[in-house]
C-alpha cells in the first residue's frame, strides 16, 4: 500500500470506529473498545490467566473475514494472557454463554504493521461466543 492509501486507510478505520460509538446499542470499554451484546450469559467470568473457549469470526471494516471458526463444530482454546490485548481486555467482561460483537482499534490488534493479510492500521471487529472459562 503506497504512503498516501496507507494514510487513507488508518483515518478510514478511525472514523468508522468514531461513528459506531454513536450507534445505539454500542458500548464503550476501555482504550477505545467498542461492543455490542448479542446474547447475554450467565456463567463464569474469565481472569488473565484463564484458559477460554470460544466460537470466533474475525472480519475487517470492509466485511472480509480474516478468521473464522464457526463451521468447524467446536471452539478453540485459548489462555486469554497469550491473546491480542484487546481480546485481554473484553473477554474477561464477558460471562460464559455471552456473544459480542467487539470492535478492536488497531493499536489493540496488531498495530501498524498488521500480520497475515491484515493490513497495518486495521480495526478489527470480531463476534464472540465464550463457551467456557477454566
Amino acid at each position: 500500500m503506497a504512503k498516501n492509501n496507507k494514510e487513507k486507510y488508518r483515518i478510514e478505520n478511525e472514523e468508522f470506529l468514531e461513528d459506531k460509538a454513536q450507534e445505539e446499542g454500542v458500548a464503550s470499554l476501555t482504550q477505545g473498545i467498542l461492543y455490542e451484546i448479542i446474547n447475554s450469559g450467565s456463567g463464569k467470568q474469565a481472569q488473565p490467566r484463564s484458559i477460554v473457549s470460544v466460537f470466533y469470526r474475525g472480519e475487517l471494516i470492509n466485511g472480509k473475514v480474516f478468521d473464522d471458526n464457526t463451521k468447524q463444530g467446536y471452539p478453540d482454546a485459548f489462555r486469554l494472557n497469550e491473546l491480542i490485548t484487546g481480546w485481554q481486555i473484553a473477554i474477561p467482561k464477558m460471562k460464559e454463554g455471552d456473544k459480542w460483537r467487539i470492535y478492536i482499534p488497531s493499536e489493540l490488534g496488531y498495530g501498524k504493521r498488521g500480520t497475515h493479510g491484515i493490513p497495518g492500521d486495521s480495526t478489527l471487529i470480531f463476534e464472540i461466543e465464550l463457551v467456557k472459562v477454566c
